[in-house]
């Protein structure tokens, strides 16, 4: 079964939308990823024809019997056509403006819309009813002579136009005979000629994004699938602070009627790891060095060493958890949830991603900010933090909220905090510091690999009082903390291929957690057994099953957060940054050398 997901992000780094397969506006939030959704009919299950829906925008050509979209080449720019059988069309180029100006990135909370005919005499009616307070009703608005302005409750958008206004307020059908404009933006005045403004606006952001595409590290194999994945992923920080958000979406649930809706619209220290490091195989450095300044905030608010798990993209401590009752939910599978409660859990690995994402700034000569013996001094509390409680329970990685135990991945994570401290100071000449750190990473190595092996079944235990499979454990490879050669690791290897592969999927576990047993497979964790199957010198299958993963892309080119093993459905939040970051990940281990096709 093809992937029903069919939905491609347009952003600018401020603010992102989804367009649906119709060329729609469904979701989108303001001021930034993490606001209140103008766009909301996403998570509202009634039909965009009828006569109260709203929350979204949408252009549509009059009797349209064919639909087709693409990005423009190495951007995310997009490009919906419409036709009907009468021979008209038309074409919708949707972006948000990104290109520096007066020597800084302009990046506005703006939505930009131009609307070419291409064929015939194409008549339009475009709809655009944002939605206010989480969809509990449909904007109020105030006319202009070329503006309408959106009352959401908290912000105005002005839609700034050369279409005639009348008829937009009044949702007309009209002939197109013109390129037509549209800028739904902040509640200013457009004092530059609207036309001539956005056709600049699109070909600045062009020229931007190919310029940043271009400066991009990319295997020779499979370029077209990383590019769209770098991009998107890129498009998933918050520029502002440098915060990296696990996913544009809420509640887009795991399966169909799990409850295991979730918002993802915040910056997981986790998440953000394992993205900049994608992203730093790429050579996209731009992304960590924000993200690093994002990190430094936070590691400077931490009391006692203490991080949280995830973060607002401010750097908001408290994500109260709420349910959305006006919005009933991803094909009506509620509920929608805003904030997210696991703020408020305690996740030992966090502290090894902090430093593991900090640790190429001690190497790295090319950043333009090189880490000093202060930032390695700042660092230095996470690490006790990490030698504190890399023994004690949490909610692991995968967040349980009633259970709570002693997970390898997170005591490996912690091992790793102070491995690669004890790197840090060899870096800056502290041999001191460097012996002190080494001496607690070789005390913790000695305590996981007694507490989490298991010679009765000759495979390494996801949690030290078990003897549990899950698939976190193949993360030991990554993390150095085994070797791809090590018995330990190949018995291991196999166990969870035996235990919690379906098919060409892997199943984060195969235990009841507080939901039940889960019914999809985590497609970060299939990506990590590709790796795994890499490593271990079984290339024929990790590029195969590659092949399949890329099989299952939306049509924009990118994946979710879940699968369904049996009919190829993908599920949960989207765009997922995991999914992508495997996706990378894998490209680069598995493609041929550039000198192969020299």
């Amino acid at each position: 079964m093809t992937a029903t997901m069919d939905l491609w992000p347009v952003g600018n780094c401020q603010v992102s939308a989804l367009v649906d397969r119709s060329g729609r506006f469904v979701w989108g939030c303001v001021p930034r990823v993490d606001g209140t959704p103008a766009f909301s009919s996403l998570l509202d299950s009634r039909p965009a024809a009828g006569e109260g829906a709203f929350g979204f925008w949408e252009i549509d050509l009059e009797g349209a019997t064919r639909v087709t979209q693409s990005y423009q080449r190495n951007t995310p720019i997009l490009v919906t056509r419409q036709e009907d059988d009468a021979g008209n069309a038309v074409e919708v180029i949707d972006f948000c403006p990104r290109f520096h100006r007066q020597g800084r990135m302009y990046r506005p909370v703006a939505f930009v819309r131009i609307v070419r005919p291409v064929a015939g005499a194409p008549r339009i009616r475009v709809r655009l009813r944002p939605a206010r307070n989480w969809g509990e009703r449909m904007a109020d608005r105030t006319e202009g002579s070329n503006h309408i302005r959106y009352l959401l409750g908290n912000m105005t958008l002005r839609l700034s136009t050369t279409a005639p206004v009348g008829w937009i307020a009044d949702e007309r059908l009209f002939r197109v005979e013109r390129p037509l404009h549209f800028f739904l933006g902040p509640d200013e005045s457009f004092s530059d000629d609207i036309a001539a403004s956005l056709e600049t606006m699109l070909a600045r952001t062009a020229d931007h994004w190919r310029h940043w595409v271009r400066g991009l590290a990319t295997p020779v194999e499979w370029q077209e699938a990383v590019i769209r994945a770098a991009i998107t992923l890129k498009l998933c920080q918050h520029e502002e602070t440098g915060a990296i958000v696990a996913a544009l979406t809420t509640s887009l649930p795991e399966h169909a009627d799990s409850g295991r809706n979730w918002d993802y619209r915040y910056c997981w220290i986790r998440d953000a790891y394992y993205t900049v490091q994608a992203l730093n195989r790429l050579g996209a450095l731009d992304v960590l060095e924000s993200y690093l300044e994002y990190l430094r905030n936070i590691v400077d608010n931490a009391r006692g060493g203490h991080i949280q798990p995830l973060y607002g993209v401010g750097g908001e401590a408290t994500l109260t958890e709420e349910v959305a009752e006006y919005l009933d939910g991803y094909r009506g599978m509620g509920p929608v949830r805003v904030g997210n409660q696991a703020y408020e859990q305690v996740q030992h690995d966090a502290y090894g991603q902090i430093v593991l994402s900090n640790t190429q700034a001690f190497f790295d000569q090319r950043l333009l900010r090189v880490a000093t013996p202060a930032d390695f001094a700042a660092l230095e509390p996470i690490g006790d933090r990490a030698f504190a409680v890399y023994d004690q329970a949490d909610a692991g990685l995968w967040e349980l909220r009633t259970k709570s135990h002693i997970h390898t991945y997170s005591a490996a994570m912690c091992w790793a905090a102070c491995d690669r401290l004890a790197n840090a100071a060899e870096a800056l000449g502290l041999a001191e510091r460097a012996t002190f750190w080494r001496t607690r990473a070789d005390t913790m190595r000695a305590r996981i690999e007694t507490a989490a092996w298991r010679p009765e079944t000759r495979r390494v235990s996801a949690t030290f009082n078990g003897d549990d499979l899950d698939a976190s454990i193949l993360q030991l490879l990554e993390l150095r903390f085994l070797a791809p050669d090590d018995p330990r690791f190949t018995g291991t290897l196999t166990a969870v291929e035996e235990g919690l592969r379906r098919g060409s999927h892997m199943l984060r576990y195969a235990t009841e957690d507080d939901f039940g047993l889960p019914h999809t497979a985590f497609n970060v964790c299939t990506f990590w057994l590709i790796e795994a199957l890499h490593f271990t010198g079984r290339d024929a299958e990790a590029r195969e099953l590659f092949e399949e993963m890329l099989s299952r892309r939306t049509p924009a080119g990118l994946l979710s957060e879940d699968i369904d093993p049996g009919t190829g459905e993908l599920w949960g939040n989207y765009p997922q940054t995991y999914s992508l970051v495997g996706l990378i990940n894998c490209a680069v281990l598995l493609s041929k050398p550039w000198s192969a096709v020299r």
